[in-house]
């Protein structure tokens, strides 16, 4: 399995979840949302396009896949998925599920407010919660273990 070098306001800013066949799964710290970020294993890669076309679709694939299990898992009225690169131009991919009611409804979630950071109950029961979807939908990255840094 391919090793990625991530950015530092990666690590502080969200937890490891899992290994998906190209992308490091991470939670966001930010208990408001149900917000995933996946990260290529791609050193040196800012934009989609400088990924080849195989790992272009695989991404899609794996936002998409994690998208709809996210939506599923929280019952959200609305899944967004963006790639902005403006603060971390390390190639990652949001995954944000939003409902009407949530803290920053319509608008974005970036920059919206201060971040509710996870407690250690509620981060490993969303932890559990996301390991078990994805066990279902066979994505994990083959030999790939949940993981527990940061917890």
């Amino acid at each position: 399995m391919t090793s990625i070098e991530l950015d530092e306001r990666l690590v502080q800013d969200s937890y490891p979840v899992t290994e998906l066949p190209l992308c490091q799964l991470r939670l966001m710290d930010d208990a408001r949302f149900p917000w995933l970020v996946l990260i290529p294993r791609r050193n040196g890669i800012s934009e989609i396009f400088e990924l080849n076309e195989a790992d272009q679709q695989q991404l899609w694939r794996e936002a998409t896949l994690v998208g709809q299990m996210l939506k599923t898992l929280t019952k959200g009225d609305k899944l967004n998925i963006a790639s902005l690169g403006n603060v971390v131009a390390q190639l990652h991919v949001h995954v944000v599920v939003r409902r009407r009611e949530d803290a920053a409804w319509p608008a974005p979630v970036w920059g919206h407010g201060e971040p509710e950071p996870y407690d250690l109950d509620g981060l490993a029961g969303m932890r559990d919660h996301l390991l078990a979807r994805i066990e279902a939908l066979k994505l994990r990255a083959p030999g790939s273990a949940s993981t527990t840094e940061g917890v």
